[in-house]
């Protein structure tokens, strides 16, 4: 009797230290069996996710070709400024006499200034003007100073730590005169008036001026000079710049206001200087075809700025407004430049890339992938934009 209760008792322990362990295998299978539910759940979301986005572009898209199929005929030549040499260049106000114009280029550090003056006999001891530089509360601005070798070190850096009489300017490629003018009206102090009278007045004397002559590049202006003239200064720039490709495309049968316009274009649909001339052969490839050119930087120049931007995004409506900007309903380039593109996108039209694709899109890391066929084209938007 005593030897079956010790039996008894054993097999009640072993069934102690056991039940726990069956417990947790039984809770470790359900958890399992939940965390592979959930697993499974998941990616069949993610799957229909992207097949969600899938169906979307797919639409879209589709929607894109059918517009760009029923495209009407482009109504007219655009137009646009033909660089001339001889374009008289904006004359500065003399300094006085004994005065000089002193340039502290941009980013300058008071080394650099203070190596200036001297090699240019403002001052005898650099170092010595380098320990009053150190004092100053202030740093000096990059622009123009008037300035007299007869001045002291001290008159001299009073001078310096004031305000510049010239101003640096900085237009890069790609902006639309309202960009360009709200550069210009924070860089130059103009008024809210001076800004608009310089976008409605002073850059429509005539319709060549509207778009695409105001030069990138990086000006020095002086903060005084007339809103009108500093206008006349950047399409001296134009100018100077453009009127070397004038017989270049000449040479190649391609009018210049139709070269200008398309490189406003390219100068807003390339990700980076490298894909101007891949994008330029594109559209070529479309306008020689007569196929629509379907891009939304001419839709975005027409739409304006509504509260996200200049060049915000394009919504599905915005592609059924009736305009000769939108390139998506008619054919061949809109009426004038929509942007002022750089000497890289004149480049780009003058030498495009041959290739035979017509379609291209620009994938997350902004590198771009094109396309011979539309079924070419919906594969790569798969490949690089859905996945």
């Amino acid at each position: 009797m005593e030897e079956n209760s010790k039996i008894i008792n054993t097999i009640l322990k072993i069934i102690k230290r056991i039940i726990p362990i069956f417990v947790f295998i039984f809770i470790a299978w359900i958890l399992l069996h939940e965390i592979q539910n959930g697993i499974k759940n998941v990616e069949e979301k993610e799957v229909e996710k992207i097949q969600e986005k899938t169906e979307n572009i797919e639409e879209e898209l589709s929607k894109d070709l059918a517009l760009i199929n029923q495209a009407k005929e482009e109504k007219k030549e655009p137009e646009a400024l033909t660089p001339k040499k001889e374009e008289t260049k904006v004359i500065e106000t003399p300094l006085p006499l004994g005065t000089d114009r002193f340039i502290v280029p941009l980013n300058s550090s008071n080394e650099i200034i203070a190596n200036n003056l001297e090699s240019n006999g403002y001052i005898k001891d650099k170092n010595k003007f380098l320990t009053i530089l150190e004092k100053n509360t202030k740093d000096i601005a990059s622009g123009a100073y008037k300035i007299s070798k007869d001045m002291t070190e001290e008159q001299l850096n009073r001078v310096l730590t004031g305000n510049p009489y010239m101003k640096w300017v900085i237009i890069k490629p790609g902006l639309r005169k309202e960009e360009i003018a709200e550069i210009l009206t924070n860089t130059l102090g103009w008024t809210k008036t001076e800004k608009e009278d310089w976008i409605n007045k002073d850059t429509t004397t005539s319709p060549e001026y509207t778009e695409g002559v105001y030069c990138p590049d990086t000006y020095l202006i002086p903060i005084d000079e007339e809103p009108a003239l500093v206008a006349k200064r950047l399409i001296y720039k134009f100018n100077e710049n453009f009127s070397a490709y004038l017989p270049q495309f000449t040479a190649k049968n391609i009018k210049w206001a139709r070269a200008l316009t398309l490189a406003s274009i390219v100068q807003r649909e390339a990700s980076n200087n490298q894909d101007m001339p891949l994008i330029a052969g594109i559209l070529w490839n479309r306008l020689e075809q007569n196929m629509a050119l379907g891009v939304d930087a001419t839709l975005q120049y027409l739409r304006g700025d509504i509260g996200a931007g200049w060049w915000a995004p394009i919504t599905v409506a915005e592609k059924q407004i009736d305009s000769p900007f939108n390139t998506y309903k008619y054919k061949g380039l809109p009426l004038h430049p929509i942007s002022n593109p750089g000497i890289m996108a004149i480049d780009a039209v003058l030498n495009p890339l041959e290739t035979e694709c017509l379609y291209y899109i620009h994938d997350k890391e902004k590198n771009t992938h094109c396309a011979v066929t539309y079924e070419e084209h919906m594969a790569n938007i798969q490949e690089y934009l859905v996945k």
